[in-house]
């Protein structure tokens, strides 16, 4: 407050001391940053930056720096279209996303029991894929007029849809008050099975249920098959999105009208550890389903979201580390502004989860919802240069796919044609390389595994999501499985199978490169025997018992010492000698560096050290 007499102070300029930087300016400090790591040769002209820019499996590119100058188009405003900025004017800043927990026990007193404990503890809604005849039995107990139900019952969602009616009676919850989601979706049945789905009873099962419940939806538009068999955010979205045009066209041949057909619908979508991906992937999914409820004369039903935390990205090895990555995809999510998120159990890609990991899983939203007010802001992401540019061009990739999905006759004849799916395999075929080079590393598995770790056992649920259509991968599988390989090694011969260091020169010259060379070896569970800084190498490695060995050290003491050693170690018994760098030295037999296809490398140690699956 200021005093009598004085001025009133004026606008408040930050940094206002300080004289502006041009883009110009912070170029020449890349270009100076990029020359001394040897990222830019001196005669370098263009603009350094360019060799700072990472590009999606969409093929979008991702600038290391953004400004006002990156303008986008217009996002609009919470509540309205295109929805862009979120389905409610007012977020969920109110009420906080809707907590949705999975269950998928085929023992209907256990899945109960577990249904039971995550309400009492903060979930608000529930995904059930159990059979329709245990659905009584599931939901004794609950308060469905206060925790919604959505159904994954596959192929018979009819009977579903009369087992869950028949709850609704029997707890006297009043036709106009149920809520929640049968769960029909024959396309994405026939992606996950490959066996073709007539969409005309499920849309004739909306008609009837509809005109008696009219909060209950019908529908689910999945996209996890899509997600699940590689694709990439635009993929999935193009996908989901003729997916759920194709419903939109059923049901109104049905009799419904476009305002009541769109709103049968809920979008289920995947939420990954790309947190900024995620971000713009559910603003951009919001703006195409606009786009499409605008022409076919809805606009304003806003698109209804549940995210899904990637069921790809879980690992089965070190799945602690799996807390990690669902945190992030749930931050992406709910600042995405989905309507429900499902956060997986840490152990989902192992089994049926256990007491521990699903109460993790819903705490993990306790916090960013109650600790972290990560609701308590409409849109946080909107006005982001970044952000909002990254929306535009993924909402523009996904429309293309979509738009190529329907001039080839639509999500069923590209699903029919197996076009679809050539497109979803050529991505997961760059994903593939991108993970075994570990440039996209797995913590825990790719990278930093600790083969000390006990394997985490579940047991497994009979009415896991059916198979035999769509690929389903995850991004670990492939490191994982030469980890299965060199466990079942250990347990027949009483230890592992081991690589040798050879390390050269003195400990300065070798650390990192043994460091490096170790923790590759592990990502294929076998042992990096180190034996430190040795007068005899040769001598070390005769005695260690190994097969193999690894040329550690560093450019000098190779161009000294390499051709000479490595000659050495085979005469005394290598079955093959790799070096940790690059080069071409006599009696070398392989390569291993940052960058290198880890996984064909792993995968012939394995075949050397007789390992296998």
């Amino acid at each position: 407050m200021t005093n009598v007499g004085e001025a009133e102070p004026g606008e408040l300029s930050l940094a206002a001391e300080f004289g502006g930087a041009s883009r110009a300016q912070w170029q020449e400090l890349v270009a100076g940053v990029l020359r001394k790591s040897g990222a830019l040769p001196e005669d370098f002209a263009g603009a350094p930056e360019s060799r700072l820019v990472t590009r999606t499996y969409d093929g979008l590119e991702i600038q290391p720096l953004y400004t006002a100058e990156d303008a986008a188009p217009p996002a609009g405003f919470p509540g309205l279209p295109p929805f862009v900025r979120g389905a409610k004017p007012e977020g969920a800043v109110r009420t906080g996303w809707d907590v949705r927990a999975l269950h998928a026990d085929p023992d209907p007193a256990a899945a109960n029991k577990a249904v039971l404990a995550d309400l009492e503890g903060g979930v608000t809604s529930l995904w059930l894929r159990v059979p329709p005849a245990s659905l009584a039995d599931v939901l004794n107990g609950v308060y469905l007029e206060l925790a919604p139900v959505v159904l994954e019952p596959g192929a018979d969602f009819e009977a579903a849809a009369v087992a869950l009616t028949e709850v609704l009676a029997e707890k006297e919850i009043p036709a106009s008050e149920a809520s929640g989601n049968v769960g029909a979706d024959p396309i994405g049945l026939r992606a996950r099975t490959g066996e073709a789905f007539d969409i005309a009873p499920a849309a004739e099962l909306a008609v009837r249920l509809t005109g008696k419940y009219p909060n209950l939806r019908t529908l689910v538009v999945d996209g996890l098959p899509f997600h699940e068999a590689g694709g990439s955010d635009a993929q999935e979205l193009g996908a989901a999105i003729a997916a759920g045009v194709a419903y939109l066209r059923a049901l109104t041949d049905a009799g419904l009208s476009v305002e009541a057909a769109a709103s049968q619908l809920e979008f289920r979508l995947a939420a990954s550890a790309d947190q900024f991906l995620t971000i713009a992937k559910f603003r951009a999914a919001r703006r195409l389903w606009a786009r499409v409820t605008e022409v076919s004369g809805a606009a304003g039903i806003g698109m209804r979201q549940h995210a899904v935390t990637s069921p790809s990205m879980l690992t089965q090895r070190d799945p602690w580390v799996n807390m990690l990555r669902t945190t992030v995809a749930c931050f992406g999510a709910g600042v995405g502004g989905a309507d429900a998120i499902t956060v997986l159990p840490f152990d989902g890609a192992i089994g049926l989860p256990d007491a521990f990991s699903r109460r993790i899983a819903r705490n993990t939203q306790a916090i960013l919802l109650e600790e972290s007010k990560l609701a308590g802001v409409i849109d946080p992401a909107g006005g982001s240069w970044y952000v909002e540019n990254l929306t535009d061009q993924l909402a523009h990739a996904a429309w293309r796919e979509f738009t190529e999905i329907e001039r080839e006759g639509g999500i069923s004849a590209v699903l029919g044609s197996g076009s679809l799916a050539g497109r979803l395999a050529t991505t997961w075929a760059k994903r593939s390389q991108r993970i075994a080079t570990r440039k996209d590393p797995i913590t825990g598995v790719s990278e930093f595994p600790n083969l000390a770790e006990k394997p985490v056992v579940r047991a497994q649920s009979t009415m896991d999501v059916q198979n035999g259509g769509l690929p389903r991968v995850r991004y670990a599988q492939e490191f994982e499985a030469l980890r299965d390989a060199a466990d079942a090694y250990l347990a027949e011969h009483g230890t592992r199978p081991q690589v040798f260091l050879a390390t050269l020169g003195p400990v300065a010259a070798h650390t990192a490169r043994a460091g490096f060379a170790a923790n590759l070896f592990q990502a294929g569970g076998l042992e990096a025997v180190n034996p430190g800084a040795v007068d005899d190498v040769v001598a070390a490695f005769k005695a260690s018992g190994a097969k193999v060995a690894c040329l550690c050290g560093s450019n000098t003491s190779y161009a000294e010492e390499a051709a000479s050693v490595a000659t050495a170690l085979k005469d005394a018994g290598a079955a093959a000698v790799l070096l940790a760098g690059k080069g071409d030295y006599a009696d070398v037999t392989g390569y291993v560096f940052a960058g290198c296809d880890a996984l064909e490398a792993l995968t012939a140690l394995h075949a050397t050290l007789g390992v296998t699956r």
